[in-house]
C-alpha cells in the first residue's frame, strides 16, 4: 500500500499553434470538442451550469459543474467525483496557444489517487494531443476511441 505525503496533482500541458480564441472555442463548444475528446454533450460550456458529456463507444458519460469562465483565459469545472479541473490558454504569439490542464482533488488510499493521477494524466495528454491535431492539421486521430477498443470501461 502507497502512503503519499501530499496529494497528487496531474498536470497535461501543450503548444498549439492556433489563436487562443480558437483554441479556448474548442473546449466550450462541444461541435468542435465532439472531434477530439468526447462524443456527446448536453450543451456548450457556461458558468453555473451542469453539462453532461458522454463517451458512447464505451457506454459512459459524466457530469460537471462549470465552475468560472474567463474568456479565452480559463476553464474551471468540478467532476461528480469530486476532482476539479482547471484550463488555463496561455496566448505565446497570435497564432500560438500553451494549454495548461491541472486535475486535483484525487481521493480514496494511496494506492487509489496513484492510479486516479496516472489515468488522468495519461487522457489529459490524449485530449491535448487529439486537440493539436484536429486544430492544426484538421485531421481526428480518434484517440480516446481507439485507446481501448475492446474495453469494458467502468470509469
Amino acid at each position: 500500500m502507497i502512503t503519499l505525503n501530499e496529494k497528487p496533482v496531474v498536470k497535461a500541458e501543450m503548444l498549439i499553434r492556433k489563436p487562443v480564441e480558437e483554441v479556448y472555442e474548442a473546449f466550450i463548444n462541444p461541435e468542435i470538442t465532439t472531434k477530439f475528446w468526447f462524443t456527446k454533450s448536453s450543451g456548450r460550456l457556461e458558468e453555473g451550469k451542469t453539462i453532461r458529456w458522454d463517451w458512447e463507444m464505451y457506454a459512459v458519460g459524466d457530469e460537471l459543474f462549470v465552475k468560472e469562465l474567463e474568456q479565452n483565459k480559463l476553464i474551471r469545472i468540478d467532476w461528480t467525483d469530486g476532482t476539479q479541473v482547471e484550463w488555463l490558454f496561455t496566448p505565446r504569439t497570435k497564432s500560438e496557444t500553451f494549454v495548461s490542464i491541472t486535475n486535483t482533488g484525487f481521493s480514496g488510499s494511496g494506492d487509489d489517487m496513484v492510479n486516479q493521477a496516472i489515468d488522468s494524466m495519461g487522457g489529459y495528454i490524449m485530449v491535448l494531443s487529439g486537440l493539436k491535431a484536429y486544430l492544426e492539421y484538421n485531421i481526428q486521430l480518434n484517440l480516446v476511441a481507439d485507446k481501448a477498443p475492446d474495453a469494458n470501461v467502468n470509469w
